[in-house]
């Protein structure tokens, strides 16, 4: 495999540091958290800067209000708490007051999808995505990985308006440079092939990296483009692999309805009809259980990447 990984990290310190980072060279960025500082991976630049930092406790309705006020003085605020938290609980207060008038707030949302393990369903938000790509000029981005996090989390502040950033808690493969500055609205083709075209996202890129090395051992030409930002989406990075390849897999820690696969399959209705298999949660809840056994009940593995291959080339 061309990528290896660099040792198991979890996104969210990926996150922390690329907020330190920005602590360091940017004095306009401030930060809220709803009391979940060291979760969040934010307690390195709540020490580093007191008067830069927003501890609102759990009122995250609030946090959210609060960091659109602070945009109109200039800041760049970035508020902290789970991803449950930071949409479904606080869908309201994000659509009146950041995305309707545009404000300059990043809403970072870390312990996504079923990785978050053993807090069970309550808290394994499945649906984030769908409703945060709803609202209109809201970017939707989900990295796959420590470096990417970081990265991403840099990129984000350069961006004018309101910015969703997904992360997760386990240690996952590292596995991208550290060195490649994050474009936002531009898919990374990480693998070339010409049979298939897998578009994944978040913890599902190394998924679908070692689903295309499996491919590969039986003579399959697997192409995996790493589709970190949901929205804008990379229309013309899907069309492009899908010229050469005919039919595409999409593979995702979110549910069915609403994430990546319906934005992808909406793409390829209107330019170019294309045969289709989605890996996602299938209208589900989540549970209690350590992240790789969900990921193993819910279909989230590689195997399962292969297996959606595998059935869409027979509808080429």
């Amino acid at each position: 495999m061309i990528y290896k990984d660099q040792g198991a990290k979890d996104t969210r310190s990926g996150f922390g540091a690329g907020l330190l980072e920005l602590g360091r060279t940017n004095p306009r960025v401030v930060a809220l958290c709803a009391d979940l500082t060291g979760s969040l991976k934010m307690d390195a630049f709540q020490k580093e800067f007191p008067d830069r930092f927003y501890q609102v406790g759990i009122a995250e309705a609030n946090m959210m209000g609060i960091a659109a006020g602070l945009t109109i003085g200039g800041n760049i605020p970035f508020t902290g708490t789970f991803a449950n938290f930071s949409t479904g609980r606080v869908y309201d207060q994000i659509r009146q007051s950041i995305a309707y008038s545009g404000k300059n707030v990043k809403i970072c949302a870390s312990h996504a999808g079923i990785t978050l393990g053993e807090d069970g369903a309550t808290h394994q938000i499945l649906e984030d995505i769908g409703l945060m790509k709803m609202l209109p000029g809201m970017v939707v981005i989900n990295p796959c990985d420590y470096n990417q996090t970081k990265a991403a989390t840099l990129a984000i502040a350069e961006h004018e308006g309101p910015v969703y950033l997904r992360f997760g808690r386990p240690k996952v493969a590292n596995f991208t440079p550290e060195d490649i500055p994050f474009e936002i609205g531009k898919a990374v083709v990480l693998k070339e092939g010409t049979d298939v075209s897998i578009f994944a996202t978040g913890h599902l890129v190394w998924e679908s990296l070692l689903a295309a090395e499996a491919l590969e051992k039986k003579g399959i030409s697997a192409e995996v483009v790493n589709i970190h930002t949901i929205k804008p989406l990379d229309e013309e990075a899907v069309l492009k692999s899908i010229a050469k390849t005919g039919c595409a897999v999409t593979a995702e820690e979110h549910q069915v309805f609403g994430g990546l696969g319906e934005s992808i399959a909406g793409v390829l209705a209107r330019k170019h009809p294309t045969p289709l298999e989605m890996v996602a949660v299938n209208d589900s809840f989540g549970e209690s259980g350590t992240p790789d056994d969900l990921m193993k009940k819910y279909g989230l593995k590689s195997e399962n990447v292969v297996a959606a291959a595998n059935k869409v080339l027979t509808r080429k």
